[in-house]
């Protein structure tokens, strides 16, 4: 981790082996997942207050790459399990592990996924506005504004352009395009 996890224990008096143990499943989550950034465990206390009812409160927030987070607070439920540290802890820390595992998964599927944009191939030109021709042989609209870097002038009918398809009030229409390179491999 980039930071060292805080660790905070409220209405608790905490020993070495509960600190030991929550630094082991932190290692633990590290091995497996690595790229936490920061984070922060606090052990609440079991307490006779009717919210918790003697049971023990492990949450976990750990800060991860992009502005993603895996937060484990919530209050456990009225299961008397949680009143032993050990089993709050290990509660804790398996809901992490399943949180930390989706957010990898998302973060893998948004690397795999990127946005693709369409190719299109110019087809007409007017001297404001052009159609292109998509893949699957559409005819849509662009105006010379949608151009960017004022390549309008520089368009001709068979080259390739990349664009973003949205709705106009007359059907299909593109808007940021831009004139593929030649060496453009596409």
């Amino acid at each position: 981790m980039k930071t060292p996890v805080q660790i905070d224990f409220q209405n608790h008096a905490a020993t070495e082996s509960q600190r030991s143990a929550i630094s082991k499943h932190l290692a633990e989550l590290e091995r497996m997942f690595g790229g936490i950034i920061a984070g922060r465990v606090v052990v609440e206390g079991a307490t006779k207050h009717h919210h918790t009812g003697g049971l023990i409160g492990i949450n976990i927030r750990l800060k991860l790459p992009d502005g993603k987070e895996v937060d484990v607070s919530r209050t456990p439920d009225a299961d008397e399990r949680h009143s032993d540290f050990d089993f709050a802890l290990g509660d804790a820390f398996r809901r992490a592990q399943r949180q930390l595992r989706d957010q990898v998964e998302r973060m893998q599927d948004e690397v795999k996924t990127g946005i693709q944009q369409p190719i299109g191939t110019i087809a007409k030109l007017f001297e404001d506005h052009g159609f292109l021709e998509t893949t699957e042989g559409l005819e849509v609209y662009f105006h010379k504004n949608s151009v960017l870097d004022g390549g309008f002038s520089k368009l001709k009918p068979g080259v390739k352009v990349t664009f973003f398809e949205e709705t106009g009030d007359k059907g299909p229409q593109a808007s940021t395009v831009k004139l593929l390179g030649k060496h453009a491999l596409r």
